[in-house]
């Protein structure tokens, strides 16, 4: 019945020491068919996981196939990536199976949770493994498992090797040698190693090979040239005005301290509307003569 079952026990997430962690799960009891069919079914009757009653049948299903989670964490050693976080993502998938549990099925949580737990830890390598993801499509799920664990030594695939790899995984051979070529290959720093001395026989970083658009030297003339060409026609078609027009313009728009209409109008004694028209006037010339020189 419910209420004999080990309701009281508390979920330590593991932390710095997997020993004490592991100590910790083996003294939970493990449950008899009728006690995780009995949580089962008070969790299928109420999914919402709302009254306290299903919470502790969550819970104690989940707690009580945590050292299944750890022995599962333990086969994934072999990717270098922190024991703890593979246990806790391992937690996570069984947490998820629990919630999925249908005891009429007439199979144990523990066959159902396998799958679940796999794939959260699957996902979590994927993500973790290296820096640029090494397998995105399902062939190529399938291929960064089966082929670490397909490979019985350190050096490349002989031929034979990758076709019968690519046979019973039901792959190409192209599609074995590119995942084989992932997984000998190494992170590379964008930037490398700032602390280099040595510059005969150095070995470039990323950063060096990538091409900058912004700095074109054949871009970078030609903008030099055409703005100064721009410049040059531009005080050409200007000397082409009158005097009136050419100091107008250059005390309006030339200048660093720009002159108002007002000030010119008591410069040359007439009204400030006067010296608009001269300066529009001019402006329009001076778009002639500049594509005149054009």
């Amino acid at each position: 019945m419910l209420h004999k079952l080990p309701l009281n026990q508390t979920l330590t997430i593991p932390g710095s020491s997997i020993e004490n962690y592991s100590q910790a799960i083996k003294t939970i009891p493990m449950l008899t068919v009728e006690q995780e069919r009995e949580l089962a079914k008070i969790l299928q009757d109420n999914s919402d996981l709302e009254a306290t009653s299903d919470l502790e049948a969550a819970k104690v299903l989940v707690m009580s196939h945590l050292r299944f989670v750890m022995h599962i964490a333990n086969s994934y050693r072999g990717y270098g990536l922190p024991q703890a976080d593979l246990i806790q993502e391992g937690n996570i998938g069984l947490m998820k199976a629990v919630k999925r549990f249908d005891p009429s099925f007439g199979v144990r949580l523990v066959s159902f949770a396998v799958h679940w737990i796999r794939a959260e830890i699957h996902e979590y390598i994927l993500r973790n493994w290296r820096i640029v993801k090494v397998a995105t499509t399902k062939s190529q799920r399938k291929l960064f498992f089966n082929l670490r664990s397909a490979k019985k030594r350190l050096g490349w695939l002989t031929q034979a090797e990758v076709e019968r790899v690519a046979e019973d995984l039901g792959v190409s051979t192209k599609d074995v040698r590119e995942m084989e070529k992932r997984l000998n290959s190494h992170d590379i720093s964008f930037d490398g190693p700032s602390d280099s001395d040595d510059e005969e026989g150095e070995t470039y970083a990323p950063s060096g090979y990538l091409e900058d658009n912004r700095y074109d030297p054949a871009i970078l003339v030609e903008q030099y040239n055409w703005k100064d060409r721009g410049y040059g026609h531009l005080y050409n078609a200007i000397k082409k005005l009158d005097l009136r027009s050419q100091d107008i313009l250059q005390k309006r728009w030339l200048s660093d301290k720009k002159v108002t209409l007002q000030e010119l109008a008591k410069d040359y004694q007439v009204s400030a509307e006067r010296i608009r028209q001269i300066e529009s006037n001019a402006i329009k010339k001076l778009g002639k003569n500049i594509a005149f020189l054009l």
